[in-house]
């Protein structure tokens, strides 16, 4: 019974120092968030990062994304949400790839969001 309340202590205790240890790097960061304007100058399928908020939806996992410097459609996959709950209040933070089609409106493909 001893080895079982010990073996329980120590795993406790490490799984606290790996919670610990398992962070991440947090800093500056190749591939910093660009501005929609910007983003609207990239080649197609160039991977981009954005800030801002997201003001409506248009239905088909399609939704407007505003910043200071223009809005753009963007489409999230039902999937790419995670629980996530957005309002137009928030700050968010995509990631994604430029999607240009020839006579349609330039648009992102977003793999992830994020609360900022």
């Amino acid at each position: 019974m001893k080895k079982i309340i010990l073996m329980s202590a120590l795993l406790m205790a490490s799984s606290t120092v790996l919670a610990q240890v398992a962070g991440g790097f947090e800093g500056p960061r190749v591939g910093a968030a660009i501005t929609v304007q910007q983003a609207l100058k990239k080649a197609d399928d160039t991977h981009v990062i954005l800030q801002g908020h997201i003001v409506n939806s248009l239905g088909d996992e399609k939704y407007t994304f505003k910043d200071a410097t223009g809005e753009v459609i963007v489409e999230i996959d039902n999937e790419d949400w995670h629980g996530l709950k957005v309002t137009p209040e928030d700050t968010v933070e995509i990631a994604g790839d430029v999607d240009k089609e020839m006579f349609k409106q330039t648009k992102i493909d977003v793999d992830s969001i994020s609360i900022k």
